[in-house]
């Protein structure tokens, strides 16, 4: 194995993490977060620890399977934690980790965006496709 330089071993890994490349590990946790269920289940978890089935409640659509293999997905992650309290019926609890916590800013900053600006995005919608039906 060639020896390296400081410079290269710098370079080689400032590419390692350049998300635009398909190998870079930082397109792991990119396609994570981006995932609408990711965002929303860590924006409910916001407040504190919710019930699973609180959970299900609160996100409007989420399926059963969808909720649980996000959230798996996430405790995975480092970004929540599962409880189990043994009762009758048995309750289980997620809260956000620190590690998820400090992701939180930045999926709450989406969350409003999109809240803010979704009218702006439907009046460019509906006059884009009033200049593509025009053009067909």
């Amino acid at each position: 194995m060639p020896t390296q330089t400081a410079a290269q071993r710098r370079a080689e890994a400032r590419a390692a993490y350049d998300a635009y490349l398909a190998t870079c590990p930082a397109r792991e946790l990119l396609d994570r977060i981006s995932d609408k269920w990711v965002t929303l289940i860590l924006n409910a978890l916001a407040d504190g620890p919710r019930r699973y089935s609180d959970l299900g409640r609160t996100i409007a659509g989420v399926s059963q399977k969808m909720l649980t293999q996000t959230l798996r997905a996430l405790e995975r992650d480092g970004m929540v934690t599962r409880s189990v309290t043994p009762s009758v019926p048995v309750r289980v609890d997620y809260e956000l980790t620190p590690l998820g916590v400090s992701l939180l800013p930045l999926v709450q900053a989406v969350k409003q965006w999109a809240e803010a600006h979704i009218a702006a995005v439907h009046t460019a919608r509906a006059s884009y496709d009033a200049a593509a039906g025009e053009s067909s």
